[in-house]
């Protein structure tokens, strides 16, 4: 941000002031979305008498819905995670947590069986990747009649 004569900061004020203010809203994010998995109840019936049993799942956090979050709540976030113009380095180590955190949580369920993992596997990384190399020699056939009726 540029400054002023009276050393003001000029332009647009950040959304989040310090790195406590936005880890506040990582957690925030999360308590959220402990509510929203109310919205994917999964119903089950079981027992000889199939008894209704309602389980609700353990969302998974994303970058992408914190910044949903953060943008339908605060403003816009994406700033801060890619230090826009530098002007965010005091952000580094808080948004290196969260991305951490939601890679962890990601891996954890994946690996547990909450997630679908080859989801969590692509998402964070974790897939085999395999390099297939294929050299070859084009050979060109001169002087080969095509076959009749061609």
């Amino acid at each position: 941000m540029a400054k002023g004569k009276d050393t003001k900061e000029v332009g647009r004020p950040k959304n989040f002031e310090t790195p406590e203010a936005l880890k506040k809203a990582w957690e925030e994010f999360k308590e959220d979305l402990k509510i929203q998995a109310t919205n994917w109840p999964k119903v089950q019936y079981v027992g000889k008498d199939g008894e209704r049993k309602v389980d609700y799942p353990v969302l998974p956090y994303t970058l992408e819905g914190f910044k949903r979050f953060c943008r339908d709540k605060y403003g816009e976030v994406e700033q801060y995670f890619t230090n826009q113009d530098n002007c965010y380095t005091q952000f580094i180590g808080i948004c290196r947590a969260i991305k951490e955190e939601i890679r962890e949580q990601q891996i954890i369920g994946g690996m547990l069986g909450a997630y679908n993992p080859s989801i969590t596997q692509r998402l964070n990384g974790l897939t085999d990747k395999q390099e297939l190399a294929v050299s070859g020699v084009k050979t060109i056939l001169t002087g080969i009649d095509p076959p009749p009726g061609e």
